[in-house]
């Protein structure tokens, strides 16, 4: 097939919506699929995280860039904001004060259904421009932004182009939408446009099952053209085939932590162990929320056998290390509706890494039925099981997922499957 993949981030940005179709846009490639990339200039773009070793990641693929309408520096003027907000607000401490929420009052009312849209126009004539050249068979949008389904969709109406909407988040569902506080307006057209989304793409590619659920309400019948393609890991990244060797059993989290993830549980599990004699080190490796660290830290002043590492965002290559030579990796879902089909990117490079995976979250929800079918670990809902789970693990550390339970979850399987 030749497709092309049309998606606003990509390196020299950072996270794991970067990941997703670069690592598939590869996979694609190396089964013989011809992978174009259509995204927006690095110059031009608004990305809340930068990770430059990924651009090594690019080399054999083709990709196109064009320019954007900067309707962020827009919104950043308007709001007097200097910092690009992070998912869930990461960044942004403490309950929203009075320009915080205008900000983010404009976002959720005047820049629908986000500020990136102003790449679309750029974006989509470009794809005209490449598919006059040479036509392609299928064209894939990736959201967030969701705002880039409507290039794909005004192809399809524009040229009949064969069409896959990729969700790596819900849309209006998505756990930080009513921090947008969107008028009912806002909230009627920000419906209007995930309808047409799901209703006009020849195929709507989802992260789980329970994401599925959730359109199959807003769009019967469109679960018949329905793909879960799983975020997935790339035995590429884990070749160095690191081992932990740690003096204190050492505990890692990758990525965003907001407030809306369980950290109160967190928070009692970590004493009930502490206040037992158990050490422990946190490891923190990506962008936890102030409050959470204030926790830690004050958990750190009171127990002298637990250490806090707060590490900061770092290139994905660098996490993964981190992976690799912790003793158990912390998995947390929000503790939000609908949060049964969540699936961070990171549970799969967690599978990847061959450690054993120790989290708070939906006990019957997709994650948990991923990690006990691998045997990789638990999420649990109760701060005294998972205290006494982990305090077992700090004696005698289970194995991970085993060579074969993550054979499922690579990057190339995935691809496979979607195009079969």
């Amino acid at each position: 097939m030749r497709i092309l993949v049309v998606t606003y981030y990509w390196p020299p940005a950072g996270g794991p919506g970067v990941q997703r179709w670069l690592k598939t846009s590869k996979a694609l490639s190396a089964l013989g699929h011809d992978v174009e990339v259509l995204t927006v200039s690095p110059e031009k773009a608004t990305y809340p995280l930068l990770d430059a070793s990924l651009e090594a990641e690019t080399e054999g693929l083709t990709v196109h860039r064009t320019s954007a309408r900067d309707w962020f520096s827009a919104y950043q003027k308007l709001t007097r904001r200097k910092e690009v907000p992070f998912s869930g607000f990461a960044n942004q401490a403490g309950r929203p004060g009075p320009l915080q929420r205008l900000s983010r009052f404009i976002r959720g009312n005047f820049f629908l259904p986000d500020p990136r849209r102003g790449w679309n126009g750029f974006a989509l004539s470009k794809a005209r421009q490449l598919h006059a050249k040479l036509p392609f068979d299928t064209v894939i949008t990736t959201g967030p932004p969701h705002s880039t389904h409507l290039v794909g969709r005004a192809l399809k109406r524009q040229l009949g182009i064969t069409w896959w909407a990729d969700f790596r988040d819900p849309w209006t569902d998505i756990y930080y939408y009513d921090q947008f506080y969107p008028t009912p307006w806002a909230r009627a057209h920000d419906a209007s446009l995930e309808r047409s989304v799901l209703t006009e793409a020849d195929r709507v590619v989802t992260v789980s099952k329970d994401l599925v659920r959730l359109f199959e309400e807003k769009v019967p019948g469109v679960r018949a053209r329905c793909h879960v393609l799983p975020n997935g890991y790339d035995p590429d990244d884990f070749r160095e085939g690191l081992q932990p060797n740690n003096d204190t059993f050492t505990l890692t989290y990758t990525g965003t932590l907001t407030l809306d993830y369980p950290v109160s549980l967190v928070e009692a599990a970590l004493e009930q162990v502490l206040s037992s004699g158990t050490s422990l080190r946190l490891r923190l490796v990506g962008r936890p929320a102030n409050e959470f660290v204030a926790a830690m830290e004050d958990l750190q002043k009171r127990y002298a056998h637990f250490q806090l590492e707060n590490l900061g965002y770092r290139p994905h290559a660098e996490s993964v290390r981190y992976l690799q030579t912790a003793d158990a990796l912390m998995l947390l879902i929000p503790d939000l509706p609908n949060n049964k089909g969540i699936l961070t990117g990171k549970i799969f490079e967690y599978l990847g890494s061959g450690r054993p995976i120790w989290g708070f979250g939906p006990t019957d929800g997709d994650a948990q039925d991923i990690l006990l079918q691998s045997q990789a670990g638990s999420l649990f809902d109760s701060a005294s099981y998972a205290s006494r789970t982990l305090q077992a693990w700090t004696s005698s550390c289970p194995p991970g997922a085993s060579p074969e339970a993550r054979a499922a979850y690579t990057r190339l399987g995935l691809a496979k499957g979607l195009i079969g």
